[in-house]
């Protein structure tokens, strides 16, 4: 009989030990799946700020592009109208010979 309560003691302390270390796995593992969850978060936080910056770099560049077309077109501007005045003065020239 002794042996029979010694044993279901030591099943008893054995089953504890068991219940308790399950909790603690519970515990921690609810604490992981947190991390996860927030590490998920943060990454689709990141990737979203990832497009946003590709998106505005498009438009800089696309800006850029636009930004060195006008320079172009003032530039060609200022060519035409100086080769217009030019042209003024050969036909002033021109006409003054007739």
């Amino acid at each position: 009989m002794a042996e029979d309560n010694k044993t279901l003691r030591l099943f008893t302390t054995r089953m504890r030990q068991l219940i308790l270390q399950y909790k603690q796995l519970k515990k921690e593992n609810e604490e992981l799946y947190a991390m996860v969850d927030a590490r998920e978060g943060e990454l689709k936080q990141l990737k979203e700020q990832l497009e946003q910056s590709v998106r505005d770099y498009e438009s800089l560049k696309m800006a850029k592009m636009i930004e060195v077309t006008d320079g172009d077109l003032e530039s060609a501007k200022k060519r035409v109208a100086s080769l217009i005045r030019e042209i003024n003065k050969c036909i002033t020239m021109l006409s003054e010979q007739k």
